[in-house]
């Protein structure tokens, strides 16, 4: 691998000026301010629930924001990944000898609480670039060029970043796995028994209908990286587009098309995000209707009235589950959701709620298409 990485800094956003994601993250998702920093027609801030940090750029400067790119997308998105590394210089140059553009090649950063070193790395998935970045010198809050942020305290209901889920092209899969693990290290990891890494796991929506093919990649050994998620759509003789389609034509490319943020207490945190006005996706009715699936939830210690209410997903067995809830996307444009999950010894993503998501994500559109 050419530059491991170890952990996750934080996922960076572009939207315009006036656009209420930084808000939202706040008011919605129990986010708190972190630090700030403006310059350069750019403002940029950083909010954190445990240790799940979001980077929120606003604007649109002569030059680039710190410690990222601007890609100048058509859409607001998340287009930046933030990984820390051991050392950033070394890290650039062995990704530029494999042929990866580095538009911003290393970059010391220095403040009173310490120096970073950065790069950032373009990647074949679309428009989305990686920043490399090397921080063991920095004893700040957030990064140097921030300046620390009062919050008031709030509700925390998230502790870290579980996944990252790109959509992808149709048949690139296979060639994103190999670049994430040439470049970072990321290695497979199986969703089902028997899965061919090369194949991932092929989810059917239905005779004619296509799917998803999903690709899991965990971080290299001794890291603590977020699972990666490739997902891509199956053939369909259907002409209406699926959700992956519908995101690679809104995103106009491929993308970060949700994350998955890990919450002790999925009922607790979504009944938080409910009462505060965020919007959530509704589960198929017909979901809580499947043979069995009320002694599952039981099983689970769980009471299905309530998660039929709240419209949490469960799946799992062999006292392995997972609890999952989606919001409807944060932009208007249909390019970026989140999900709250709670893993109790389920360390996949459980297919059926995997259907449940594609259907219930199906039906949103339907309807947003009618107004």
């Amino acid at each position: 691998m050419a530059a491991p990485a170890r952990r996750l800094c934080h996922i960076a956003f572009h939207v315009p000026a006036g656009q209420p994601l930084a808000r939202d993250l706040q008011r919605l998702f129990g986010f708190q301010p972190l630090a700030a920093r403006k310059a350069g027609g750019w403002r940029q801030l950083a909010l954190r629930s445990g240790d799940a940090v979001f980077l929120v750029n606003q604007g649109a400067g002569p030059g680039e924001p710190l410690y990222g790119l601007d890609p100048r997308h058509a859409v607001p998105s998340a287009p930046n990944l933030c990984f820390d590394v051991a050392d950033a210089e070394a890290a650039a140059r062995a990704l530029a000898t494999r042929g990866c553009r580095v538009p911003v090649p290393p970059v010391s950063v220095r403040d009173a609480q310490g120096s970073a070193t950065y790069a950032v790395v373009s990647s074949p998935a679309g428009s989305l670039s990686l920043t490399l970045l090397e921080r063991t010198g920095y004893h700040g809050p957030f990064l140097p060029g921030f300046g620390p942020v009062p919050a008031a305290p709030g509700p925390s209901w998230v502790s870290h970043v579980d996944h990252l889920t790109l959509a992808c092209n149709l048949g690139s899969s296979p060639t994103l796995a190999r670049w994430f693990h040439d470049c970072l290290g990321f290695c497979p990891l199986p969703l089902s028994p028997g899965e061919d890494p090369e194949l991932g796991l092929e989810v059917a929506a239905g005779p004619g209908r296509g799917g998803l093919r999903l690709t899991a990649l965990q971080g290299p050994p001794g890291s603590v990286v977020p699972t990666l998620v490739l997902a891509e759509s199956l053939p369909s003789a259907a002409k209406e587009q699926d959700q992956v389609e519908q995101f690679l034509a809104r995103h106009r490319g491929p993308g970060l098309q949700h994350v998955g943020l890990y919450t002790q207490n999925i009922i607790e945190a979504t009944e938080g995000v409910a009462v505060a006005g965020g919007q959530l996706l509704t589960p198929p009715e017909a979901y809580y209707q499947q043979p069995g699936k009320e002694d599952q939830i039981l099983a689970a210690g769980h009471e299905p009235r309530l998660l039929a209410q709240q419209g949490i997903l469960l799946d799992g067995d062999n006292d392995k589950f997972l609890l999952q809830v989606f919001t409807k996307s944060l932009f208007a444009e249909d390019t970026f959701f989140l999900e709250l999950i709670q893993r109790q010894g389920a360390t996949g993503f459980g297919q059926g709620n995997i259907r449940a998501l594609w259907q219930s994500v199906q039906e949103e559109a339907a309807r947003s298409q009618e107004v």
